[in-house]
């Protein structure tokens, strides 16, 4: 057998091997459940807007599951970095966290904001909305600070 035929069967083979691989690794089952909300964040409306459009995804139970959520491998990948979001923080628990929990997890949440390490660089392209112009980062600023005031009153 020629050098060109064996290449052209070892590709046909390596095609047909990844094809049903391809298929097999979706019936993989991936968790895109969204538990109850167990309270609401107490923030203004714009500052909600906020976190609903760049934070929401990711850090609460109400994820909006995109269509590549769907397709393995991809669907591992989303999972995987909600199942972390919401284990970090979830705004749909905050009630559950004592005020000063809150605030340690504000001030975390504005660092991570104001170092531009959040919303997650990898996130935006396929999420343009959740771009933070400076008005939505002073935004956050400020609810931060105002939640870490609240519970300096109450200490």
């Amino acid at each position: 057998m020629s050098a060109k035929k064996l290449t052209k069967r070892i590709a046909k083979w390596t095609g047909a091997i990844l094809g049903v691989a391809f298929v097999v690794i979706q019936f993989v089952p991936v968790d895109r459940t969204n538990p109850p909300v167990e309270s609401e964040v107490p923030a203004s409306p714009e500052v909600l807007a906020v976190l609903r459009r760049a934070c929401y995804d990711c850090h609460s139970n109400e994820t909006a599951w995109p269509w590549y959520s769907r397709v393995a491998p991809m669907s591992w990948l989303v999972a995987k970095d909600v199942r972390e979001g919401r284990e970090e923080m979830n705004f749909s628990t905050w009630g559950s966290m004592s005020a000063k929990r809150q605030a340690k997890k504000m001030h975390e949440c504005w660092e991570e904001v104001e170092d531009e390490e959040m919303p997650l660089w990898f996130y935006l392209p396929l999420h343009p909305e959740a771009r933070l112009s400076d008005a939505d980062m002073t935004l956050i600023r400020d609810w931060s600070q105002s939640v870490a005031s609240v519970t300096r009153d109450e200490d």
